[in-house]
């Protein structure tokens, strides 16, 4: 006999109780997924909405300029950690990195640009690597009316003409400056040859500046004996190298991107070409020291930072902070990075406002900023006035030499 009345009484009850558990499951699921954290630009997390201020970024994460990129990022990163939140009118807003890879191409960057603008809601940029790179963002930005802060884009069309762009490096035409001078001065060059990255702005740009000066310096209008090009990407020099192994010159400047470069010096001694080989800031990256080996010991360039002589309080935290986290000595441009995340820091708190138009207006009355790579005080084109410091590769290391100031 079959009591109906129970079984039924039971499926009831189990019936409820998988409902009640059903229940509980997507309770416990929606809390769950409430307590996850929410990520946005660069992986840091954010808070409440209205309580966050992003700070974009574009710089070359892959390409030919990728460890130029790379570097900054370093510097940005951990004056991020360092420095999370900023006060503005009294209320405190948590800083998010929106970071874009711009691929070491003028399109890209362009487009990451407008991305950062578009979809990220940036207030202010920072970038990028490469003076190419930051022109092509630049003019984007400019439309937009957002700030961009450059870091290490050395050309002096970055800002010209930009009001929205600034930067926090010496210019081209005192770096050029300072290299002839070094050639003229140190090495008691008379004659040059000069090799450039024809493709890149920057390089046409400061071997221009060296020209100029060096011309002046030595009461010559004939004291460079050639000039020859190359492209960025190109892996054999011996044709231009050849056609100048004979012109006797006192020294070749060569200003370009890290790795052509150091394949530039590494097929000159190959060839029986002895001569001083000095550059510009762009050196200064491991790649050129493992791509031109022994062939690039003596190597002198001029750049941005030295830790040897960095004694500022803001440089020694920056120093201390740096090594702890990489064990190994900072790059010029990683000081640079950490300087463009403070000045816009300092900028949105003296705006007192998250206003791009705010912004941009503070940034353009920095003056006396204490940075890690020097004193940041801000012209009436958004170049920064500071000293150049000259290094040089000894065994198999970048080694400060001297300051040069503006």
């Amino acid at each position: 006999m079959v009591h109906t009345t129970g079984v039924l009484l039971s499926f009831t009850i189990m019936e409820e109780s998988m409902k009640i558990s059903v229940k509980m499951v997507g309770l416990g699921l929606l809390m769950a997924l409430l307590a996850l954290p929410v990520f946005a630009g660069g992986g840091q997390q954010a808070g409440a909405a209205g309580d966050v201020i992003k700070i974009g970024v574009f710089e070359p994460m892959t390409g030919a300029n990728a460890a130029g990129g790379a570097m900054e990022v370093e510097g940005i990163r951990l004056a991020n950690e360092q420095f999370p939140t900023v006060e503005v009118g009294g209320k405190t807003y948590k800083v998010e990195l929106a970071i874009l890879d711009n691929k070491s191409d003028k399109v890209e960057a362009a487009n990451a640009v407008q991305r950062l603008i578009d979809r990220d809601k940036v207030q202010v940029i920072l970038g990028s690597w490469g003076s190419s790179l930051a022109m092509a963002g630049g003019e984007i930005a400019k439309d937009a009316k957002i700030p961009v802060i450059g870091l290490s884009c050395t050309n002096p069309l970055v800002t010209l003409g930009n009001d929205y762009y600034f930067r926090v490096c010496f210019i081209d035409p005192f770096q050029g400056t300072v290299m002839s001078n070094y050639a003229f001065n140190e090495l008691k060059a008379k004659t040059a040859v000069i090799v450039q990255e024809v493709s890149n702005d920057y390089s046409v740009g400061l071997a221009k500046f060296f020209v100029d000066n060096f011309k002046k310096l030595t009461g010559n209008d004939n004291a460079i004996l050639a000039t020859v090009n190359y492209n960025t990407g190109d892996q054999d020099f011996s044709a231009q190298l050849t056609s100048i192994r004979g012109l006797k010159a006192d020294v070749i400047f060569a200003p370009g991107n890290y790795t052509e470069s150091a394949l530039v010096i590494q097929q000159a001694r190959a060839l029986g070409i002895t001569i001083p080989i000095i550059g510009g800031d762009t050196w200064e990256t491991p790649e050129f020291i493992d791509v031109g080996r022994e062939s690039v010991e003596g190597a002198v360039f001029s750049t941005f930072f030295a830790s040897e002589v960095a004694a500022s309080p803001v440089a020694e935290r920056f120093l201390k902070e740096y090594r702890a986290k990489y064990n190994k000595e900072p790059a010029a441009v990683t000081a640079l990075g950490y300087d463009g995340y403070l000045v816009a820091l300092d900028a949105i708190k003296r705006a007192g406002s998250t206003s791009p138009q705010a912004i941009r207006d503070a940034i353009a009355k920095t003056t006396g900023f204490e940075g890690a790579a020097g004193t940041v005080t801000l012209d009436a084109n958004g170049d920064a006035t500071k000293s150049a410091f000259l290094k040089s590769v000894k065994g198999g290391k970048f080694t400060f030499q001297t300051i040069i100031n503006p």
